[in-house]
């Protein structure tokens, strides 16, 4: 039986009504969401408390758990006796996943993805380099498997995209910087299911990414540390303009 849409004039019903596991969640989680519209805009004060508990139906005790989580967020600043105020933009943690994924779902212009982006680029070119000078036998030996097996993928988009994140991630591993590996990880973790992101697929793309790959791979194995870095910062950047297609300014990527 197919399911039936539901008529246009249905109220959709709120979120924080839907009685998730956690309430604090589901109101901090909305209220992300109204700050990064700018439903509540930097410098404004946040409603009292008794009118957030009348917005949400929920107690005293779940606003003030979402408000301890916003602060941990920098979306707000709490001071005694003036209120609770909306933090600026330059304050927020945009590593944060709420906040990272309500700025996504709010940016049409792609700029934070690109900045995203540029960020992997950065760390992930510097670990190519570190790569080329450090990976073992093993490495480079797993660095061509996956590279030759992304060229039989090319016709299986989902295959390859778990392939060429294996391959980065081999990359970063062999370049020994936890740090670094574990913000791209968090980043990547972020973003991959937003729309956005993931852009134009195809096997003309797999194909043409791949190529690049093999670039990066054949630096690594001759341990050219310089040309792995640019290997790198070239895949990645060429890679996200195919995605993002005629979306956004393509100068936000010019270093």
């Amino acid at each position: 039986m197919s399911a039936t849409r539901p008529e246009l004039d249905t109220p959709v019903t709120p979120e924080w009504t839907r009685r998730p596991p956690s309430l604090a969640v589901a109101v901090t989680t909305e209220l992300v969401q109204r700050i990064v519209r700018g439903d509540y805009a930097a410098g404004v004060t946040l409603p009292p408390e008794p009118v957030l508990c009348e917005t949400f139906s929920v107690s005293r005790t779940v606003i003030r758990e979402s408000v301890k989580v916003l602060q941990e967020k920098g979306l707000i600043l709490v001071r005694q006796g003036s209120g609770t105020t909306v933090t600026p933009r330059t304050q927020w943690n945009m590593l944060d996943e709420l906040v990272l994924a309500a700025t996504i779902a709010e940016d049409e212009s792609l700029a934070i993805l690109d900045d995203v982006v540029v960020t992997r680029r950065l760390l992930e070119s510097d670990m190519a380099q570190v790569a080329a000078r450090t990976a073992g036998e093993d490495a480079v030996a797993r660095l061509l498997a996956l590279v030759d097996r992304m060229d039989e993928l090319v016709d299986d988009t989902l295959a390859y995209v778990e392939q060429d994140r294996l391959f980065h991630d081999t990359i970063m591993q062999a370049s020994g910087n936890r740090i670094a590996r574990g913000v791209v990880r968090s980043l990547e973790n972020q973003v991959v299911a937003s729309a956005g992101y993931l852009g134009k697929t195809g096997r003309d793309l797999c194909v043409a990414s791949n190529k690049g790959h093999r670039r990066i791979y054949e630096r690594i194995a001759a341990g050219d540390a310089a040309g792995a870095a640019d290997a790198m910062f070239t895949h990645i950047t060429e890679a996200w303009l195919v995605r993002r297609g005629e979306a956004g300014d393509p100068d936000r990527l010019t270093r």
